[in-house]
């Protein structure tokens, strides 16, 4: 089934960016060397990179040192592969439960790879900003143009992905700019403008909506149980991450219900 097969490169992904992030974090070039493990740095073998499975096997620890490793890795593989599994879903509809055949229609392989491209990119972002604060520009930019390039390909008009990115990014260009740089960084302009070229006009507004109502009810759990306050910041990245990936899946339902079942 495409959606057994979709879960499985989510697997795969999402061991990749255990990898990556953990790289990136350090300085070191994500694109050589083999893996290793992060306490002991011994290079792992291929079966102590199987996801989620060598976790378990290993009992949460290395092979050579008996560090202990976070669940924070096996998570990761499993959300990537849930994310994975829901975009083939949500594209496909029941085919994704059929054959293989139903995934080489010509119609489905670039929207999906498109959002599987998307969820590696926002995973990461989410990731890194939630445990480090920051948004990487090697990451959004290269994104910005790739995603302009895809949806384009796509048939997607350029005025809408413009625009978009032009809203996405100007909003908090905007606020960086009263603020003087203390409201939010320059990561949160071109993540905005990432959001722009990835679901355009008007979705970016929806996108926006979101990560605002969501990240201000976490904010206001957190100041209520004093884990916060008032001049604390929050990694907002993680809320534009996540708010896109819910709009990349049901952006333009959400929008349609809004326009014509609301108003």
């Amino acid at each position: 089934m495409i959606v057994a097969l979709a879960a499985l490169l989510g697997l795969v992904f999402g061991s990749v960016l255990t990898a990556l992030i953990s790289r990136q974090a350090k300085g070191e070039r994500w694109a050589t060397g083999r893996s290793h493990c992060p306490k002991c740095r011994h290079p792992l073998a291929v079966w102590d990179l199987v996801p989620v499975l060598s976790y378990l096997v290993l009992d949460g620890k290395c092979r050579y040192c008996r560090g202990v490793i976070g669940a924070s890795y096996p998570l990761l593989e499993l959300a990537t592969a849930a994310l994975f599994a829901l975009a083939a879903v949500i594209r496909l509809g029941p085919a994704a439960f059929g054959g293989v055949e139903a995934f080489l229609a010509p119609d489905w392989v670039l929207p999906l790879l498109r959002d599987w491209a998307a969820i590696v990119v926002l995973v990461q972002i989410f990731l890194y900003d939630l445990w480090f604060g920051y948004i990487l520009d090697q990451v959004t930019l290269p994104a910005i143009a790739v995603f302009l390039l895809w949806n384009l390909a796509l048939g997607v008009p350029l005025p809408m992905l413009l625009i978009g990115a032009a809203v996405g990014g100007g909003f908090f260009l905007l606020q960086y700019v009263i603020s003087g740089g203390k409201w939010i960084g320059g990561g949160d302009i071109r993540l905005g403008a990432l959001m722009g070229v990835l679901l355009g006009w008007p979705l970016v507004l929806v996108a926006l909506f979101i990560a605002y109502l969501s990240g201000g009810a976490v904010g206001a759990v957190l100041l209520a149980s004093k884990r916060k306050t008032v001049g604390s910041q929050i990694p907002f990245g993680t809320f534009l991450s996540a708010a896109t990936v819910v709009v990349l899946f049901w952006g333009r339902a959400m929008l349609d219900w809004y326009l014509y079942g609301v108003l």
